[in-house]
C-alpha cells in the first residue's frame, strides 16, 4: 500500500471513529464535550438542526479563519477532517444505530477511547482536526499565549456553555471523556515507535559494544566523553533497543562491569537507515 493511500485510509478511519463516538455515545447519553462539536452541541440545544450539519458550518468557518492567518499548510492538513467528519456523522445519524449502551459510564469511557484512537490517527498522518484548535492558534499567533492554556481556556468556556442543559453527571462524565481522549491519543499518536535509548558509561565499553553489536543484535553509536571532575576522557555507549531486549542487555552490562553506570530513558520516535555489516 503507498504512503498516500496509507494516509488517506488513516484520516478517513480517524475521522470515522470521532463521529461514531460523537453520534453513538456522546449525543445519546448527553455528555458534555469540547472544541467545535461542544460548540455544535450548545447551538442544537437552542436551534433544531442537524447536528452533522452545524458541525460543518462551525467547521467551515473556522477552516476559513486558519486559512486566512495561518496559511496553506495549515489548511491543507485541516481540509479533509473539515468535510469527512461532518459528513461520516450525517451518515451514522442516518443508520438506525441509537445508543449502543444504556450505562453513561460505560458510553464516556468508549466514547473517550474511540475519539483518542481516532484524533490520534489523524494527528499521526500529518492531519489536523481543526475546529477550536484554529481559534488557539490564531490567539497565539498574534497574542503569544500558550497554546495549550488557550485550549484549555477554551474547552473550559464550551462545557461551560452546556452546563444549563445538562445534569451534574453528564459533565463529570464528559470531563473523564476528555481526559482518556487525551491519554489514548498520545499512545496512538507514538505507538509502535515507542522504544529505550540506554546511555552506558563504562571501562569496559569495548567488550560492552562487541556484545550489543554482535549477540543482542542492536545497533550502538560511540561517543567520545570527558569526566566532569577528573577531566579523564573516555568512551560511551548510546543504543537504541526494543524493551524486549533491555534484561538481558542490563544482565550483560552488569556481568561485565559491576561499576558501570547507564542511563535509560523512553524515546518516542526513531528514523531509522539501514546498515549493511562488512563481513
Amino acid at each position: 500500500m503507498s504512503h498516500k493511500l496509507l494516509k488517506m485510509a488513516s484520516l478517513t478511519l480517524g475521522n470515522l471513529l470521532v463521529a461514531l463516538a460523537v453520534t453513538c455515545f456522546i449525543v445519546p447519553h448527553g455528555l458534555v464535550l469540547g472544541g467545535s462539536t461542544g460548540i455544535a452541541l450548545i447551538v442544537t440545544h437552542a436551534v433544531p438542526l442537524p447536528l452533522s450539519l452545524v458541525v460543518l458550518v462551525i467547521n467551515a468557518a473556522l477552516f476559513l479563519l486558519g486559512a486566512a492567518f495561518l496559511g496553506r499548510s495549515f489548511a491543507a492538513s485541516t481540509i479533509f477532517s473539515t468535510l469527512a467528519y461532518p459528513l461520516a456523522m450525517s451518515v451514522l445519524e442516518a443508520l438506525p444505530l441509537g445508543q449502543l449502551t444504556s450505562e453513561p459510564m460505560l458510553a464516556a469511557l468508549c466514547a473517550g477511547a474511540l475519539m483518542g484512537a481516532g484524533a490520534g490517527l489523524i494527528l499521526r498522518s500529518g492531519g489536523s482536526t481543526g475546529g477550536s484548535d484554529v481559534i488557539a492558534l490564531v490567539t497565539h499567533k498574534y497574542l503569544h499565549v500558550s497554546v495549550s492554556a488557550l485550549l484549555w481556556i477554551i474547552d473550559g468556556c464550551v462545557i461551560a456553555g452546556q452546563i444549563p442543559f445538562s445534569n451534574f453527571d453528564q459533565v463529570l462524565l464528559g470531563i473523564l471523556t476528555l481526559t482518556l481522549l487525551t491519554i489514548v491519543m498520545n499512545r496512538v499518536m507514538i505507538m509502535g515507535s515507542s522504544q529505550v535509548q540506554l546511555l552506558i558509561f563504562s571501562a569496559e565499553h569495548e567488550a560492552i559494544r562487541e556484545n550489543i553489536l554482535h549477540e543482542q543484535d542492536a545497533g550502538v553509536t560511540v561517543i567520545p566523553v570527558e569526566q566532569g571532575y577528573t577531566r579523564q576522557e573516555g568512551r560511551a555507549l548510546l543504543s537504541v533497543i526494543p524493551r524486549r531486549k533491555l534484561w538481558s542487555i542490563r544482565e550483560m552490562i552488569t556481568s561485565t562491569d559491576p561499576t558501570a553506570f547507564w542511563v535509560i530513558s523512553e524515546v518516542s520516535e526513531i528514523r531509522e537507515r539501514q546498515l549493511r555489516r562488512r563481513a
